[in-house]
């Protein structure tokens, strides 16, 4: 299979990871002055499309000072430990929160084969190697890394994640998202632009430090977010809105089925319900219907999040 990637402005790759199918998940190549970094990993099966497109752009695996995940989530950093392998010079930057789990990724490896089966984790994410701690740097918030000259800025922006953090380029005034600005597939764009939502996805949705966390990335007045779910947009204005609202909506939903025995099931009706109403501003119902059977799985991780959330509340009001 050949590698699907995209060139934007300011030496900027979108490389699809191909997590589960074409369009879902990305990390990005940034190319400044003959040196480079990578930005979220996807898992070890999309190494390979990585070296290959450094060999397409004549980047040698050499020039990569950095591998950038912005959380441990395994869609952003599984591939991590095996890419490293293939980068003599490059640093790891992660979280202080994620740093110990690329270190030693057993509890990592053990959550999730937990979660998906053993043959299903090794199908989807493939092998899960440790970074040595040598290489490793912790990123404090705001912490700086100079790329040939070219400064990039470390923001922790917990809300989808506490051991998450975004990526802050001057050059291009954007910043690399991981999942604090939702997700946009391409297959939900129309002629309005495009559509966002948020990745809930368990275990540590915070409603009140996400809504936080995008005050601290719009007061950087970006003209661009390079979402790993998936590429770029630029309507950061209204997406931001749409994104703020979505999460308070969440919430509501969550807590509005509290009380319920079968919470879940009530949670997902109703998110898919109220994703069923936006999309209907803009759609057709025969869209609507394919498009919300295009985001089942997300529907059902933003459910499975939200019920993490509330066993939460519900443990630290006991």
């Amino acid at each position: 299979m050949k590698p699907v990637f995209y060139d934007y402005e300011f030496g900027i790759t979108c490389i699809d990871t191909m997590l589960a199918q074409p369009g879902r998940a990305a990390c990005y190549l940034l190319v400044e002055d003959g040196k480079a970094a990578f930005i979220d990993t996807g898992t070890s099966h999309t190494v390979p499309f990585m070296l290959e497109i450094l060999r397409m752009k004549n980047v040698p695996a050499e020039a990569i000072d950095y591998v950038i995940p912005t959380h441990v989530h395994l869609d952003h950093a599984g591939g991590a430990g095996v890419l490293m392998e293939e980068l003599p010079n490059a640093k790891l930057v992660i979280h202080p929160r994620g740093a110990p789990h690329m270190i030693d990724p057993s509890r990592l490896v053990a959550g999730a084969t937990e979660v998906y089966g053993e043959e299903d984790f090794r199908r989807h994410f493939g092998e899960i190697r440790a970074i040595d701690e040598q290489r490793v740097i912790v990123a404090e918030d705001m912490f700086r890394l100079n790329l040939a000259g070219r400064v990039l800025t470390i923001v922790h922006t917990p809300g989808h994640a506490r051991h998450h953090f975004c990526i802050y380029d001057e050059v291009s005034n954007g910043f690399f998202a991981g999942d604090t600005f939702g997700l946009s597939y391409k297959e939900l764009d129309d002629e309005n632009g495009a559509f966002i939502m948020p990745t809930t996805t368990p275990v540590q949705f915070d409603p009140e430090a996400w809504q936080d966390s995008l005050t601290r990335l719009l007061s950087y007045q970006p003209a661009n977010m390079y979402l790993t779910h998936f590429g770029r947009v630029t309507e950061v204005t209204r997406l931001a809105q749409e994104l703020r609202l979505d999460i308070e909506n969440y919430a509501k939903i969550a807590r509005q089925h509290r009380q319920a025995s079968d919470r879940q099931e009530k949670i997902c009706a109703s998110l898919t319900e109220y994703l069923r109403q936006r999309l209907s501003t803009h759609k057709t119902t025969e869209d609507v219907n394919r498009l919300t059977d295009f985001l089942e799985y997300d529907l059902q991780l933003n459910t499975a999040g939200l019920e993490v959330w509330l066993q939460r509340l519900e443990r630290h009001s006991a």
